[in-house]
C-alpha cells in the first residue's frame, strides 16, 4: 500500500474568484510506504488558465510568484505527472489530505480540464481521521496540529510541498492507529 499525502495551493482572492473559478497552482505530495518510510516527494507548480494572473493576496499567502506559474505546465499535464509519480493506475494507494477541500479542488480541476478524476475517490480526510483518533470535538489547523504533536513545522506554511511534508510527520507518527476507511463507489 502506498499512502500519498498531498496538499494543493490554489488561486485565491479576498472576495469571490473572477469567473467563479478557483484553480490549482501547486501540487505537493509525499509517498509513504506501509512501513512508514518516505519513498518519494512530488512538487510542481501549475499554470492557471481561467484566471492566469495571481492576485496580490494569493502571492502573499502562498509565496508563489507569477513567474512560478507562468513557467509551469497546465493542470492536465501536471496532474498526469502526479498520477504517474503516485502510480495511481492500480488500487494500491490511498490519497490523504488535511481536510476534504483538497479532494474537491482536485476533482473540480480534473472536470474543468477534462481529466478522468476517478483516482480521487481513494481518499481519506486526515483532519477528520485525526479528530476521531484523538476524540476531539474540533480539529485544529495543520500547523497547530504539527506543533501539538511535538514536531517543528518546517518549510513555508501554505506551500503545498511543505504542508504535505509536515502532514506526513503526523501521519507516520500514528501509522498503525488510523482508521483509513474510504467508501468505494
Amino acid at each position: 500500500m502506498r499512502y500519498i499525502i498531498y496538499d494543493l495551493e490554489a488561486t485565491c482572492w479576498r472576495g469571490r474568484p473572477p469567473k467563479g473559478i478557483t484553480e490549482v497552482i501547486e501540487i505537493g505530495a509525499v509517498m509513504v510506504d506501509r512501513f512508514g518510510d518516505v519513498n518519494s516527494t512530488f512538487s510542481q507548480f501549475v499554470k492557471p488558465t481561467v484566471n492566469p494572473h495571481l492576485s496580490g493576496f494569493c502571492k502573499k499567502l502562498t509565496s508563489i510568484t507569477q513567474e512560478n506559474v507562468d513557467a509551469a505546465q497546465t493542470f492536465g499535464r501536471v496532474v498526469e505527472d502526479f498520477m504517474n509519480w503516485g502510480e495511481m493506475y492500480d488500487d494500491e494507494y490511498i490519497l490523504l489530505s488535511w481536510g476534504a477541500d483538497d479532494k474537491m479542488l482536485l476533482a473540480n480541476d480534473c472536470k474543468l480540464h477534462k481529466v478522468d478524476h476517478e483516482f480521487t475517490e481513494q481518499f481519506v480526510d486526515l483532519k477528520k481521521a485525526y479528530r476521531n483518533l484523538k476524540k476531539l470535538k474540533h480539529a485544529r489547523g495543520l500547523k497547530a496540529t504539527v506543533n501539538t504533536e511535538g514536531f517543528d513545522f518546517t518549510g513555508l506554511h501554505h506551500r503545498a510541498i511543505s504542508d504535505a511534508e509536515n502532514l506526513a510527520k503526523v501521519f507516520i507518527k500514528y501509522l498503525e492507529d488510523w482508521d483509513l476507511y474510504y467508501p468505494k463507489t
